[in-house]
């Protein structure tokens, strides 16, 4: 596609798009059902919004946004728009961020407890907001939008959000139980791309939609 990616993220890129084989037969049905919400939404002109939620809101959620917003760019998919949120706030993890830093993405920090960091991916392009709330928070949407449950205990513990249009439990393991010790940067960094890896192909599938 013609996005003007930094080296690093679009080579970064390039191999995700090479690794369908590795997802899961029954993930790679989930992803589906999120490909068709994105195409009905597109074949009707209708706007996009997908926000991605786990407890803390601090992890796995916004490396899923942040994927998200970088694939529909990609793929021209301009409609959508990409939000997150938890059962409560807490703070963009700085271990999460960092992976996200070294899979490619631009990160600016303005510092604070909660911290609104901005994520860059192309320069033309704004950069995507990024802090620690609750999935009903005035920044979200309130209405007609996917939930993608990207933990099982938000899952279990979030039994109803107001205004879902398509509730998607897309769990993924939590990279903290890796934190502090050896395992930690694997583990991140397994985590990115794992997500990253489905985002691409769910998103590659609306392309392929008639």
């Amino acid at each position: 596609m013609n996005i003007n990616f930094n080296p690093i993220l679009g080579n970064y890129i390039d191999g995700l798009l090479t690794e369908d084989h590795m997802i899961a037969e029954e993930r790679k049905a989930l992803l589906a059902k999120l490909a068709a919400f994105i195409q009905q939404k597109r074949t009707s002109k209708e706007p996009i919004a997908l926000t991605f939620i786990c407890t803390h809101n601090s992890r796995r959620s916004h490396i899923s946004q942040i994927w998200a917003a970088a694939a529909a760019a990609y793929y021209g998919l301009e409609t959508i728009t990409t939000f997150s949120g938890g059962t409560e706030a807490t703070a963009f993890n700085p271990r999460a961020v960092a992976a996200m830093e070294r899979a490619g993405f631009s990160i600016e920090n303005p510092g604070g407890n909660n911290p609104h960091y901005l994520v860059s991916f192309v320069d033309n392009k704004p950069p995507v907001e990024c802090f620690s709330k609750v999935f009903d928070d005035p920044f979200n949407p309130k209405g007609d939008f996917a939930a993608i449950m990207t933990c099982s205990h938000a899952d279990e513990n979030c039994p109803f959000i107001p205004g879902v249009a398509l509730r998607l439990p897309l769990t993924y393991e939590d990279p903290k139980e890796a934190d502090d010790t050896a395992e930690e940067t694997a583990r991140y960094d397994e985590r990115v791309r794992q997500i990253g890896r489905e985002i691409f192909y769910a998103m590659n599938l609306v392309t392929q939609s008639k």
